[in-house]
């Protein structure tokens, strides 16, 4: 596995070598086809100039610096020598954890970005990293810890995935919306007993195994299917409206979802049932002489 990163995991007295990989793919926030901005009339594409309204001309790269804007057109000058002054230059290398937590405890909403962590090529380096993932594996704990990665101070939580580990960075508390408003607004509703049952009934239905295989894009298998009609000089047709949902009394959709799940459930079932076929009369190996 290509590692990005090298450096080890420390707590107390231990450290563990371990290589950082990415576990997604470059363009896993996005669709996997990127375009670029053309002139209708003669197809080039367009560039993006640098512009100075002010000089009425267009600047180079040098003459660029940051701003902060504080009011209405009013800025601090940031320059890169400025920032890089405060980047922080670890040359430990090192992911420190700081405390190990329950890992159902930590809402997977202030979780970013997904690496491996590979452990090192010697046996030597390898045993404390099993260690670790069986501990943390055997008691559901993870490690809370921070690192520096390209000069930024990024937040980490350390998991046992599997036989491996891997690592999480985090979003900072103040990133994250709080819920608050939302709890608010469902304090105070009541349900009644039967629309609880209906409804985990339902759930009950629709349950099943995790399969990432099933984790598919409708609409990457769409826009590649219409690029591809398009490059071979096809008409793309275009899909037919959404028929608008019908508002359903809630314990009428619940009965229904119920049902509707019993038939898809007995429809596999006969279709496995072998059919049954009646048995025939053995033939007499002798026939009987008159």
């Amino acid at each position: 596995m290509r590692t990005t990163w090298n450096g080890s995991i420390s707590f107390g007295l231990v450290t563990i070598p371990v290589g950082l990989a990415p576990a997604t793919k470059p363009a896993a926030r996005q669709s996997d086809i990127s375009f670029r901005t053309l002139h209708r009339e003669c197809g080039t594409p367009i560039r993006q100039k640098r512009w100075c309204p002010t000089h009425e001309r267009e600047v180079g790269p040098d003459e660029i610096v940051k701003g902060w804007e504080i009011a209405k057109g009013e800025f601090v000058v940031v320059d890169d020598a400025d920032l890089e002054a405060i980047e922080q230059q670890d040359t430990s290398r090192a992911i420190e954890i700081t405390r190990f937590v329950p890992l159902e405890e930590v809402d997977p909403i202030y979780l970013d970005r997904t690496y491996f962590l590979a452990p090192g090529n010697a046996p030597a380096a390898q045993r404390p990293y099993v260690l670790l993932l069986r501990a943390m594996r055997d008691t559901g704990m993870a490690g809370i810890g921070r690192f520096v990665l390209v000069g930024k101070e990024k937040l980490c939580l350390i998991r046992a995935k599997g036989d491996a580990l891997a690592l999480e960075t985090l979003f900072l508390a103040e990133d994250v919306y709080s819920q608050g408003e939302l709890d608010e607004a469902v304090a105070g509703i009541e349900v009644k007993g039967a629309e609880l049952e209906l409804a985990r009934q339902v759930i009950a239905s629709l349950a099943g195994e995790f399969d990432p295989s099933e984790l598919t894009s409708d609409y990457r298998r769409d826009l590649k299917a219409m690029l591809e009609a398009k490059l071979a000089g096809q008409d793309v047709a275009r899909p037919a409206p959404a028929p608008e949902t019908p508002v359903v009394d809630l314990m009428e959709a619940l009965k229904r979802s119920v049902a509707e799940a019993k038939v898809r459930r007995a429809a596999p079932a006969k279709e496995a049932k072998p059919k049954q076929s009646r048995p025939r009369a053995k033939a007499s190996s002798a026939r009987k002489s008159g």
